[in-house]
């Protein structure tokens, strides 16, 4: 497995690049003087960056073949596992953060697990190899050791967090690469997307197929203007990994791209007052040509929505058919207390009809005509199969699985 996402290294030599002619130009330009402005720089980042270093190692719990022999052994075989010759210190740390976290100081590299982390997983344990091997990815891939060199680069409006993104999908490919299987990987994933106990019981399918709708303008625009890439996305590209295939994400936005163009980075080592200018006009630029698209993606949303709610009512048939060998007639039948199940914050309802089909009634259309989303079974040999289909629904508002 290539531990390297493929646009990784041109973009980390495009930044080079920039980031070479911009420290040369401050070098020439100040006659020298730059460098001393740089160690004071460095100075005061040592000491800022010391009270977090100081606080890990008086607060945190060093992992060791003593103290959790369980992370300490991961720790080490992740290491083994991604060519990292040096095992790097490893801490546990109670913090408000769901994540983990990979840094330096002084030449010394640490790796962070926080604590919420290792406590929503106890179950699957295998899972936070993942974590650690997307923190182990920033090590041997020395992000940490190339930013401040990349920083004059960074700033670069799409290239900079184009490569921001990269890495993060660069690293967890390492994740990948370190967890026993495909379900541990998804684990990971949904603890940070659903929370240290709803990812027990999250739809990592549905969650998937959420993918589709990161085409429209405003969700490619925040994500080309952003260091990271939707978790949804994640998702995608860690499972497709594991399992030894490729993946293909929607197309992003034309005018999101174009207006993309005059974003300088915000993220860590850019931004500031121009950049926030720049923003403030874009914003004005967006609100005169983008409310449509804006609107169509709060409707795409809305539907997909309804479809996974409506995903637990054909789970509820399957098991109702299998066991009575009958369709239900009404969704008490199914253990709902009421006629419909109803969502009034997304304004659909959800009802049960002849021969178990399911229809979602979402609204009118400018006719007059109820909208639905219908799931319709056919039964086979090997039980009931599904079907999902619009009516008078406009196809672009379906969710994948339905057009």
């Amino acid at each position: 497995m290539n531990l390297v996402y493929k646009n990784e290294k041109p973009l980390v030599l495009i930044t080079a690049v920039v980031a070479a002619i911009v420290w040369l130009a401050l070098f020439l330009g100040t006659f020298g003087i730059l460098l001393v402005y740089l160690l004071l720089g460095y100075v005061f980042f040592l000491f800022a960056h010391s009270a977090f270093i100081s606080h890990l190692k008086g607060s945190g719990v060093r992992i060791s073949k003593e103290q959790y022999p369980d992370l300490h052994d991961s720790l080490v075989r992740c290491c083994q596992k991604v060519g990292l010759r040096e095992v790097p210190e490893a801490y546990l740390l109670r913090t408000d953060f769901f994540n983990a976290l990979a840094t330096k100081f002084l030449g010394r590299h640490f790796v962070v697990l926080f604590t919420d982390v290792v406590d929503a997983l106890e179950d699957q344990p295998g899972a936070i190899d993942f974590y650690i091997g997307h923190e182990l990815g920033h090590i041997h891939r020395k992000h940490l050791s190339w930013d401040p060199f990349l920083m004059t680069g960074g700033w670069l409006p799409v290239i900079g967090p184009a490569l921001r993104r990269a890495e993060e999908y660069t690293c967890d490919r390492y994740g990948v690469a370190c967890c026993q299987s495909p379900d541990d990987i998804k684990a990971a994933l949904a603890a940070i997307a659903a929370g240290d106990t709803r990812w027990k019981t999250m739809n990592i399918d549905a969650y998937i197929q959420q993918v589709s709708v990161t085409n429209g303008f405003w969700m490619s625009f925040n994500e080309l203007t952003g260091d990271y890439p939707w978790l949804t996305k994640r998702m995608a590209t860690a499972v497709a990994l594991s399992e030894g295939r490729e993946v293909s994400h929607p197309r992003r936005s034309l005018l999101a791209w174009f207006l993309a163009l005059f974003i300088p980075r915000l993220g860590v080592g850019g931004g500031g007052v121009a950049s926030l200018v720049v923003v403030v006009a874009v914003v004005g630029i967006l609100a005169a040509v983008a409310i449509p698209q804006y609107q169509e993606y709060v409707e795409r949303v809305r539907y997909q929505t309804a479809y996974s709610s409506a995903l637990e009512v054909r789970d509820a048939i399957d098991g109702y058919v299998a066991d009575n060998q009958m369709w239900p007639v009404a969704m008490q039948d199914l253990g709902y207390p009421e006629a419909t199940l109803d969502d009034p914050a997304n304004s659909f309802s959800i009802d049960v009809y002849d021969d178990g089909i399911i229809g979602i009634e979402m609204g009118t259309d400018e006719l007059g005509e109820p909208e639905y989303i219908v799931l319709e079974p056919t039964v086979s040999d090997s039980g009931l199969t599904w079907m999902c289909y619009g009516q008078n629904v406009s196809v672009e508002l379906l969710p994948a699985a339905c057009r």
